[in-house]
């Protein structure tokens, strides 16, 4: 009997030794990216011709819808918010005035104007619901003290912005050098006056001559006989005419309404301070049937009278 030959034992056997070509046992030709080696992990190897699961390919659809509604939601807001700030946005400007009785139109191209010049300066607030009208206010009123206040009112277009102007009322006026000046009720003192004219005309009997006009007509004299007219109002009295008295450009003569003394006045001393003397010592005057030809409150704290 004849018996086969013993492998060596340094001969693997057959079906333990790796192909040395890139054809299989069966003729079929092997990848080098699909040759499984020993001791290699397995996991996470898939078939190119396997298909994805239904529920895979629910879950991207999922991914992909929310995807395109997170992007159309944002253009909306986009879309939203530029609307909203085209019909915020000041590309025209009406001016008006405020719904007190004037004596004559206003000239709303000049204030319209500023308006512009200011916005060009500040172009944010071209945007109504920034716009700072305060500031505006400042602005208008530094070229244009007639106006007290510019107020954004509302828009009767897209692009159209309405503002109303608060315009100063005087409370006093002066004619010097053939300058008109007026004052109102808070001492600021302007020129361009849409009311009536002031009831209180400042009469001039200084002897001051035209060269000297404008020390005479000075801001301070006219803010300070406007507070007088303010704080007199405040304690019910009218005053009725204002004079410069001779000799000197820096005391007034005040009379009263229903008031028979004159009262004198200086520009050197605060106008509520005088004022409250002023109304002490007429109420002194009524108390004890006093009638004087004048009373002096330049001085404080000490009233005097004859």
């Amino acid at each position: 009997m004849i018996f086969p030959r013993r492998a060596s034992k340094d001969t693997a056997p057959r079906r333990r030794t790796p192909p040395t070509s890139d054809v299989s046992s069966r003729g079929r030709p092997l990848d080098s990216g699909l040759q499984f080696k020993r001791n290699q992990t397995l996991s996470g190897v898939r078939r190119t011709s396997e298909e994805v699961s239904e529920r895979t390919k629910a879950h991207r659809l999922a991914q992909q819808r929310r995807k395109i509604g997170s992007i159309f939601l944002l253009s909306v807001g986009v879309v939203i918010i530029l609307t909203l700030l085209v019909f915020q946005f000041t590309a025209r400007v009406v001016v008006t005035a405020s719904s007190q009785p004037l004596s004559r139109v206003i000239e709303s191209q000049k204030y319209e104007m500023m308006i512009n010049e200011y916005l060009g300066i500040h172009p944010v607030e071209r945007l109504r619901f920034v716009l700072n009208e305060a500031g505006l206010s400042a602005y208008v009123a530094q070229a244009a003290p007639e106006v007290e206040r510019v107020s954004l009112t509302s828009s009767t277009d897209v692009v159209e912005s309405n503002f109303t102007l608060t315009l100063r009322e005087p409370v006093a006026g002066w004619q010097i050098n053939g300058n008109q000046y007026f004052v109102d009720d808070t001492g600021v003192v302007f020129q361009e006056n849409y009311y009536n004219q002031a009831q209180v005309q400042i009469v001039d009997q200084s002897g001051a001559t035209p060269e000297q006009g404008s020390t005479v007509a000075s801001t301070r004299l006219l803010s300070f006989v406007g507070r007088v007219v303010a704080f007199s109002r405040e304690e019910d009295y009218t005053v009725t005419e204002v004079n410069l008295p001779v000799g000197t450009t820096r005391q007034i003569e005040v009379r009263l309404e229903g008031v028979r003394p004159y009262v004198k006045f200086t520009i050197d001393r605060e106008a509520g301070e005088q004022v409250e003397d002023m109304a002490r010592s007429l109420n002194y005057f009524a108390a004890e049937n006093i009638t004087p030809q004048y009373l002096d409150v330049r001085v404080s704290g000490r009233a005097a009278y004859k």
